[in-house]
């Protein structure tokens, strides 16, 4: 079961509702096991079952006396040692029946403030291979989540709504151009897509 604080980070996006970016759109999706949370289909973790212990310890020392070979001084250890090192490891197993999801997913490349967009939220029911599933995005999904991050984190929280817009749009620019096959380019200002019509004048 996820612990709370990491369900609560998963529902933060839910604040763009409430800022003065557009409403992101719900996809809905029902069928045969296809949607991933975030890159793997849903899964849950457990221990290791003491067959798979051995096997895990077997496979180690094996790894270990081949190395061997190379480096005669890597440390070695007993079958018995790397029994006890594996039973704590854990081991992905797919839900057959149950709820699985995965928060908006970004990192930060150069900077704290360098957002830059991953995946969108998934909220997934499973039931023996099928699934139900929503799936939270825009249109202009990296311009949206990435501008809406920085909004969110990087603007000052103690001044107005229309005073931080003005500080993404300076700070945080979201203009690029587009150059077309036939040789045309475009230049498009994103926050004029992402923005609620009020926040734009």
């Amino acid at each position: 079961m996820r612990k709370l604080k990491y369900i609560k980070e998963d529902l933060r996006f839910i604040k763009a509702l409430f800022s003065p970016f557009k409403p992101f759109h719900i996809r809905f999706y029902a069928g045969k096991m296809a949607i991933g949370v975030p890159y793997f289909y849903p899964r849950r973790w457990r221990k290791l079952n003491e067959k798979e212990i051995i096997e895990k310890a077997q496979g180690m020392l094996d790894k270990q006396i081949k190395a061997a070979e190379v480096n005669p001084n890597v440390t070695q250890l007993t079958l018995e040692q790397w029994i006890e090192k594996s039973r704590g490891y854990m081991t992905a197993v797919p839900i057959k029946v149950g709820f699985d999801s995965c928060g908006l997913g970004y990192k930060t490349k150069w900077t704290d403030t360098d957002f830059r967009y991953e995946w969108g939220p998934v909220f997934t029911f499973v039931f023996f291979g099928y699934q139900i599933a929503w799936m939270i995005g825009h249109k202009d999904r990296d311009h949206y989540w990435e501008a809406w991050l920085y909004y969110e984190y990087a603007t000052d929280k103690t001044k107005s709504k229309r005073e931080r817009v003005a500080e993404c749009r300076r700070d945080y620019p979201q203009t690029w151009t587009t150059y077309h096959a036939d040789g045309t380019e475009e230049t498009i200002d994103y926050y004029n897509r992402i923005l609620k019509r009020k926040y734009l004048k």
